[in-house]
């Protein structure tokens, strides 16, 4: 359990964790602008990411990340085994196939001991199998990318931004008010 104490929080329940967040979130849409047409999915993977330290970050953007590379490797195959068996789909089909790749996805994250992963790959499987992209191993492939770099930039800037940091500038920032 986090035994951290704010050293003053104007809005109640609104911290440094909550701020580093909507930080990272806003610089990383920013950054993405000029080369990429949509920050999305970057930006869910900034907000699964960020956790009140490095560990938390590594352990929540990590089962995001692991769960997205699941969940859209099964995707690609399942999609393809679907178009294999029936060139133009077969909804029924896939609801069977969906069975089999939620299976699928529990058990490789138990096996790549991430169980946290399954959730978001779910999420992923689910896109890729219900949304049907045109082209759907590019896009479990994009959503792969955006999620990695967004999980990287959380943890990057909770690095960057660590609580003790933050707790001295705040500190200074409040005995200069006192002063």
């Amino acid at each position: 359990m986090n035994s951290h104490k704010p050293i003053h929080a104007l809005i109640p329940g609104f911290g440094q964790r909550s701020l580093k967040t909507a930080l990272a979130t806003a610089i990383l849409a920013l950054i993405y602008l000029p080369f990429r047409e949509n920050p999305t999915f970057a930006c869910i993977g900034v907000i699964f990411g960020m956790g009140n330290g490095i560990e938390d970050s590594k352990k929540s953007g990590g089962n995001r990340l692991v769960g997205t590379i699941i969940g859209g490797l099964l995707g690609i195959g399942i999609f393809r085994a679907e178009h294999l068996a029936f060139p133009n789909g077969n909804y029924y089909f896939r609801v069977i196939l969906i069975f089999l790749g939620v299976i699928l996805l529990v058990w490789s994250s138990v096996v790549f001991r991430w169980p946290g992963a399954v959730q978001p790959g779910g999420v992923v499987l689910c896109i890729i199998l219900f949304n049907t992209p045109v082209n759907h191993i590019d896009y479990a492939f994009q959503r792969m990318f955006d999620t990695a770099v967004g999980v990287v930039f959380a943890i990057a800037v909770n690095e960057f931004f660590k609580r003790e940091r933050v707790d001295r500038w705040l500190r200074r920032e409040a005995e200069k008010e006192i002063q």
